[in-house]
């Protein structure tokens, strides 16, 4: 059987021990406190594991095997603060961000000038999302934040907090329905313009329309929210989107109100400890949000 690997603390205490010539020294000279009967255990630990004495205690000095594995490990141990600051410093200046495109594109530039007016060397990664991508992208933890289309609470494993609650509408092209149309005088009608089927807002419309027993299936299913207004605007059908503050719907639609369907729901969401910079960009946002 090959040999258990030692203990990563046991090894960090060997280093120090050894850098400042004894436990006692090192107790008093470690970057966290810990007493001499401790590190003196530890140590014991790491001899029993590794079957060897690694140095004499008094006087001071390493036995061959001992400077056999200070030597392996000196490196290691060596440059983990410069590398912990190095990758500390980027993490000071660095954002990756997963959003929708209508929030990527009208809201977030202003929260991000913002954040670079703060931090000039700003290192930005955002990726167009919807739900599904943009959650999967935090679980794998690709970005530091995303904003996602919701239809409830955030999922298990993340941190969430809902920003706005967007209305479901209808967008009816006046060449088709005239002026003030209403639900009943759309369904089974005109065809229906939405986004694919598994995306929140589609399955929101299904369970509204289920409650009230009414069909109406997709006539023309497209990727984005701003592909539903242009071919609503053109007269193709009428289009399933919802009511966003400071966004202009086209010209040549009417919005029809659907009252009692479930919101939409835009949620930050987030793993773990938000850095500095999501902070940030998270209080733009409930800044937008709430104005």
């Amino acid at each position: 059987m090959p040999q258990p690997l030692p203990n990563l603390h046991h090894l960090e205490l060997f280093y120090h021990v050894t850098r400042s010539g004894g436990i006692t020294a090192a107790t008093r000279s470690m970057p966290y406190g810990i007493q001499q009967p401790a590190v003196s255990g530890q140590i014991t630990l790491l001899e029993q594991e590794l079957g060897a004495r690694l140095f004499q205690r008094r006087p001071f000095k390493l036995t061959p095997a001992g400077v056999e594995l200070y030597e392996f490990i000196a490196p290691f141990f060596d440059r983990l603060p410069d590398v912990a600051n190095k990758i500390a410093g980027k993490a000071e200046r660095r954002l990756r961000l997963a959003a929708p495109t209508m929030v990527i594109s009208e809201h977030l530039p202003q929260v991000i000038a913002a954040v670079k007016r703060k931090q000039p060397l700003l290192e930005l990664t955002l990726i167009e999302a919807g739900q599904r991508r943009a959650i999967d992208a935090l679980q794998r933890e690709e970005v530091d934040l995303a904003i996602a289309e919701m239809e409830g609470k955030a999922p298990a494993g993340t941190a969430g907090e809902v920003l706005i609650n967007l209305p479901l509408v209808l967008l009816a092209p006046t060449s088709l329905a005239g002026k003030r149309p209403e639900l009943k005088d759309l369904v089974g009608k005109h065809s229906l313009v939405r986004l694919p089927v598994d995306t929140a807002i589609s399955r929101l419309f299904a369970r509204g329309m289920q409650r009230k027993k009414l069909a109406w299936p997709a006539a023309i299913e497209v990727s984005t929210i701003e592909l539903v207004h242009a071919y609503a605007a053109q007269g193709f059908g009428v289009g399933l989107s919802v009511c966003v503050p400071g966004v202009k719907f086209p010209k040549g639609v009417e919005v029809v109100d659907l009252a009692g369907f479930s919101p939409l729901v835009i949620m930050a969401l987030w793993r773990g400890t938000l850095t500095p910079l999501a902070k940030q960009v998270l209080g733009g946002l409930r800044r937008i949000a709430g104005g």
